[in-house]
């Protein structure tokens, strides 16, 4: 083909796409974390108002018995593939399992392919290091931190809500402002930014807020805290909150202020964005969808809306969340509530059919298409049954183990089927009689039960070879290297929370990894990541963190410290150690490592006992064996 036959079929594509996109409405994806159902005053709030997200509320189709997972990362996987957490690897918030599976697809993959600009903006919580973050997941934009919080293990050392350095395409960058602020503000820029370039948009908002650390801006916390200084709210007053440990954590009225005082900045820029989209003229061709990411954090304190259960938890209260859908040309008719069982596994396959995409390969996906249900020209099947079911959070056996508590198991699972609830195939509740999940109706339904029980262990027979399958971080690549790993993806171990690192936490994990390239590395060993500044076995510059007695460095990588290392060989159980000094900010080993893999070991040991794994390591490909 000689070049002006391959210009003009170059045009012709382009032609052809553009002609293609012609019609399609945009993507707007607004998830906030840990906000509940009970968190809006349209669903009866007695404290908190919030009149933009009310506002979307009447002018939206309601799915009026939505869930999620109870906890955030699940849900955020389901989200954006369309399976469920069992078959698409993200099945836990850390401990090395939330990594979405690099075969599967996702939403900003199908939506990129079909001419959309895709973007995130906030929280991703699905992998920190390749092949996990955004940009290898599709999004061609992106301003966004690891894990569950902003000052959590990967993120940023010392963000703290303000003017604080997010990862923007791939390289840290400070950003002015109040988080959620900086996050709104962003997607609207990449939202103006597609459409002057005339290409429909599909913009994750994923917000940080209200999840804790509370942190909210002061004029909000000051508008929550005179609500709650009415007379109405003094038996608030009296109640306190126990830690995990059991130490007092506060006062319930201060707690709430701050939490809801979060929620009231995400309504407030609710507003402005929804102006914005009238202003620049986006409004009638952008499906927005709102959800949450789980149940209520708070709400059993104060105000659940009906509900027993709250965040983590697998009553009604856990995972059944608000979801508002509005789209003023898409034909959806007016504004209501849509019954029948609906679950976030379903917003995949309802905008791909919505916008008209149809992927190159058939897709198997766990949810259903929802467009015909909110064009009104079906029902959701009233026979429908759903399976909500997660990794549990490292506790009592927070350590590495084939028998961790993060082993997905069956009989974990909530099964949602009509007005029946099965939890942990051992409690059958009747939500139209029992809507709090008081009275355990087991015994007297065994039909009922039959029907549930034999749909849970179905869908487990299709996902039981995957579920407990962990997922490996890739070293050695050009798309990361060096390569920053932090105790966030320690196997079935739980340290993601800068706090711990503060306090210097005594456990110990490795990571599952895969080297892509057979070469020399460097292995940085360090308590503190870079920015940090802090030594191995002191404190931070500013005086604060817990001094540590460590005295050696040891590390080994599964099946590779047999090889040449470049340097004094100590071998201490096949692997090595070196010595700390008191001015050490990290202890730096180098090795030749064979391509394929592996797990990585690490240990501070001290005089007196102490014993940790490093919290962060920097491994780096320098080069070919040597």
């Amino acid at each position: 083909m000689n070049n002006k036959k391959k210009l003009t079929l170059c045009l012709l594509t382009f032609l052809g796409l553009c002609l293609s996109l012609e019609g399609h409405p945009n993507i707007l994806v607004i998830m906030t974390d840990d906000q509940g159902y009970p968190e809006l005053s349209v669903h009866g709030n007695p404290v908190l108002q919030t009149p933009n997200l009310d506002r979307l509320h009447s002018q939206s189709i309601r799915l009026s018995d939505y869930h999620v997972s109870p906890m955030c990362t699940p849900t955020r996987g389901q989200l954006l593939t369309g399976m469920d957490a069992a078959r698409n690897g993200a099945v836990n918030v850390s401990s090395g399992r939330a990594l979405l599976r690099p075969e599967i697809q996702t939403i900003a993959n199908y939506f990129g392919d079909a001419g959309f600009a895709t973007g995130v903006f906030g929280k991703w919580h699905l992998g920190a290091n390749y092949p996990f973050r955004p940009q290898d997941r599709g999004f061609q934009e992106s301003v966004w931190y690891p894990s569950s919080s902003i000052p959590s293990v990967p993120a940023y050392w010392g963000n703290d809500y303000f003017d604080d350095v997010y990862i923007h395409n791939g390289k840290n960058q400070r950003y002015e402002g109040y988080c959620t602020d900086v996050f709104f503000a962003e997607a609207k820029r990449f939202m103006l930014e597609s459409a002057k370039k005339k290409k429909p948009f599909l913009c994750y908002l994923a917000t940080n807020t209200p999840h804790g650390p509370f942190i909210p801006k002061e004029e909000d916390r000051k508008v929550i805290a005179e609500v709650l200084a009415q007379p109405k709210f003094d038996h608030l007053g009296a109640s306190k909150l126990k830690s995990p440990r059991g130490q007092t954590a506060g006062n319930l009225k201060d707690r709430l202020s701050r939490y809801l005082g979060m929620i009231r900045n995400i309504d407030w820029n609710m507003g402005k964005l929804m102006k914005f989209l009238d202003d620049k003229g986006l409004s009638e061709n952008t499906i927005l969808l709102f959800q949450t990411d789980n149940g209520s954090l708070m709400g059993p304190r104060y105000f659940n809306a009906g509900m027993r259960g709250k965040k983590t938890e697998i009553w009604e209260g856990g995972h059944r969340v608000p979801c508002f859908i509005r789209w003023p040309n898409g034909g959806l008719g007016k504004p209501r509530d849509v019954g029948g069982l609906t679950q976030v596994q379903d917003v995949l396959p309802t905008l791909m059919e919505l916008c008209g995409i149809k992927p190159k390969k058939s897709l198997k996906l766990d949810g259903m298409s929802l467009a015909p249900v909110l064009k009104g020209e079906k029902k959701v099947p009233e026979d429908r049954i759903l399976v909500i079911n997660y990794s549990r959070m490292p506790g009592f056996s927070n350590y590495p183990s084939p028998h961790s508590q993060t082993q997905m198991r069956a009989d974990q699972a909530a099964v949602l089927w009509k007005r029946w609830r099965l939890l942990e195939n051992r409690e059958l509740y009747d939500l139209e009689s029992d809507p709090m999940q008081e009275k355990n109706v087991i015994g007297d339904h065994p039909q009922v039960v039959a029907k549930m029980r034999k749909h849970l262990y179905s869908w487990w027979d299709t996902v039981k070879h995957l579920a407990n399958d962990p997922q490996r971080v890739i070293i050695g690549t050009q798309h990361e290297n060096p390569t920053k790993l932090s105790a966030t993806e320690w196997l079935d171990v739980f340290i993601d929370q800068q706090r711990q690192i503060l306090r210097g936490g005594q456990k110990s994990g490795y990571w599952l990894l895969d080297v892509a390239r057979a070469g020399q590395y460097e292995i940085e060993l360090r308590r503190w990541p870079k920015e940090a500044g802090g030594t191995i076995n002191g404190t931070l510059p500013d005086g604060t963190g817990k001094a540590l007695p460590i005295t050696q460095a040891m590390l080994y990588v599964s099946g590779h410290n047999h090889l040449d290392i470049g340097q004094k060989k100590a071998y201490q159980f096949e692997g090595l150690t070196q010595g700390v000094n008191p001015k050490d900010k990290g202890v730096t080993f180098t090795m030749n490592l064979k391509k394929g893999p592996a797990a990585l070991h690490t240990w501070f040991q001290g005089n007196d006992n102490t014993m940790l794994s490093a919290y962060y390591v920097y491994v780096n490909r320098k080069g070919d064996v040597r």
